[in-house]
């Protein structure tokens, strides 16, 4: 995709996605500084929210500090069942995009009622009721959407738990401006029309991959710019059992495989239950194979630029307005006062 041509210029989603690498270039890793004694002052960290707001930034952050040497446990898990939590020796930190999605109100209220005061909010929009009712809540500099998919707020709330994190263990957060360049390079690689062909004539788009938020988030982005049914496969999900009702035309993008299970991948879905698969991946592998540059330290965001790049090349073949579902909404359920 690219903003030089009518047909991807045209719609909101692709200009949001390409605003992107600017957000990430301009992002001040200081901005989460107000909340390290907090959290500090606690026995852990919960991150919670719905949709996007949740899968890729705190899947991201979970994954990156399972890396690390352990600090504290971190978390995640959706508003409803955490209301069943007991969360009394953890900050929670509740992200939504619009501030008002009923889900994450009604935790953030079912904790105030157990006199919990460390939640916090992460929001795109000020003035909302996640704001009025949170302790405290940043509010993300990315601006409103006006596309029904997030995308550069996705981006932002997942630099925001990144910098979160690295300054609770007193690191830097470097390489940004690398990151801008290489997100940017990453959305506008053109796509095969071989690749782009069999995805647009798949029933159904599996995506495996590690659980870091990327092939999950893309699962859902899937639903609302291609208008294709999707789930995520996590790990080698795909090796245990569901190839048994795989049907052919289905595709799998597999998003930074596995190396060492190319050959069983191969073998149990390509030879024996007859779908596609196409890679995302820094090196070549033995299906068809997307190439896009080593993100090092923060590969997710540039994985999950490729799926935005693939998945808005997909829409465009369908001649979808990519604005516009028909019944997904920008705030799936909102909260309105009784």
């Amino acid at each position: 995709m690219n903003l030089e041509e009518d047909k991807y210029r045209q719609y909101a989603l692709v200009r949001e996605m390409m605003e992107t690498s600017e957000i990430i270039r301009a992002f001040d890793h200081s901005i989460s500084k107000r909340f390290v004694d907090a959290i500090r002052s606690r026995k852990g960290l919960f991150l919670t929210g719905e949709g996007s707001s949740r899968i890729f930034p705190a899947k991201r952050a979970i994954s990156s500090a399972l890396k690390k040497h352990f600090i504290m446990p971190l978390i995640t898990e959706g508003c409803t069942q955490a209301i069943e939590y007991d969360l009394s020796d953890f900050v929670v930190f509740a992200a939504s995009n619009s501030g008002q999605t009923k889900e994450v109100i009604r935790l953030v209220n079912a904790l105030r009622k157990k006199n919990h005061n460390a939640i916090f909010g992460l929001t795109s929009n000020g003035n909302t009721k996640l704001e009025e009712f949170a302790n405290d809540c940043h509010v993300l500099s990315c601006g409103r959407e006006n596309a029904v998919a997030a995308t550069k707020s996705v981006i932002e709330q997942a630099l925001f738990y990144d910098s979160l994190l690295r300054n609770l263990r007193g690191e830097k957060m470097e390489g940004l401006a690398d990151l801008a360049e290489v997100t940017a390079e990453t959305m506008t690689l053109p796509i095969s029309s071989e690749i782009t062909e069999k995805i647009r004539n798949a029933g159904l788009i599996y995506f495996a991959g590690w659980d870091n938020g990327v092939a999950g988030e893309l699962a859902l982005k899937t639903n609302e710019i291609t208008r294709k049914k999707s789930a995520f496969l996590e790990g080698t999900f795909a090796l245990h059992g569901i190839e048994e009702v795989m049907e052919r035309k289905e595709v799998l993008i597999w998003m930074d495989p596995f190396i060492p299970d190319q050959e069983k991948f191969h073998e149990c879905l390509v030879k024996n239950a007859g779908i596609e698969i196409i890679a995302v991946s820094t090196v070549n592998t033995i299906f068809p194979t997307i190439l896009i540059p080593d993100g090092g330290e923060y590969a997710e965001y540039v994985q999950l630029c490729a799926g935005w790049n693939i998945l808005v090349e997909t829409g465009i073949s369908l001649n979808i307005d990519l604005d516009h579902p028909k019944r997904a909404r920008k705030i799936g359920n909102e909260y309105v006062p009784e």
